[in-house]
């Protein structure tokens, strides 16, 4: 029995593998801070979209000069509110909607970010979080500053069937959202319904659902309108 021989494949294969984790572990490290900025810019491109800001982005020399520099231009405010809707101290960039949405909603930090247009106008722009076919889905909707009709909307996902759910990050889906309502005639909050079949021409409080993708368009439903409910006080105070 040749143990020499095992020995020495046995500390040659563990020596190999310390190696490849140790070059493994640094490229991470190395790497952390470019990921980590890629994520960031991604974020206020998405932001910017969902108030129609930044829609150059793809096609700009530069995308995170683009980005950058739209951010700061329209995206003039952001803070965070609780769900009484009072202000409370906190970065509403860095503020983690995933682990917030494990915490009771009296716990919860709800980010709101202002956009301030050319003509002066403010949209408040409110992130939303939820759960589709195949994993979680997100987005932003912004609202007029009536708190009520919603100006615009961007939806994505992490792996929704490609054709069907994955559909919600194309334009054709989120651009109906625009005009809607959220809160009734009567004042109520009764959110957006994704609407299976076809929304009626003068609901203003449904769009259409995706052509065979019943589940995630349900579960945008159910994003947009647990999200929402979280704000609702931040969205009444507003308007006292």
């Amino acid at each position: 029995m040749n143990t020499q021989g095992n020995s020495y494949t046995f500390i040659y294969a563990a020596i190999m593998v310390i190696v490849a984790a140790t070059i493994l572990s640094s490229a991470s490290i190395v790497l952390k801070p470019f990921q980590d900025r890629n994520i960031e810019i991604e974020k206020k491109s998405n932001i910017l979209l969902s108030v129609k800001k930044g829609l150059d982005a793809a096609s700009a020399p530069d995308k995170t000069v683009y980005v950058e520099t739209e951010y700061k231009k329209y995206i003039t405010n952001s803070y965070i509110v609780n769900s009484k809707g009072e202000r409370i101290e906190g970065d509403a960039f860095i503020v983690n909607l995933h682990k917030e949405q494990a915490k009771a909603v009296e716990n919860q930090k709800l980010p709101v970010f202002e956009c301030k247009e050319n003509d002066g106008s403010i949209k408040y722009i409110l992130p939303i979080r939820g759960k589709g076919l195949w994993g979680p889905i997100w987005g932003f909707i912004a609202l007029e500053d009536d708190m009520n009709t919603i100006y615009g909307a961007n939806f994505d996902h992490k792996g929704e069937t490609p054709g069907l759910g994955a559909e919600i990050n194309q334009t054709w889906f989120s651009n109906p959202f625009v005009g809607k309502k959220i809160f009734n005639e009567q004042g109520k909050l009764v959110s957006i319904k994704v609407t299976k079949g076809g929304a009626a021409p003068n609901d203003l409080h449904a769009v259409d659902a995706i052509s065979g993708g019943t589940i995630t368009s349900d579960g945008v439903t159910k994003m947009i309108s647990d999200c929402l409910a979280t704000y609702e006080n931040f969205l009444k105070n507003q308007n006292n």
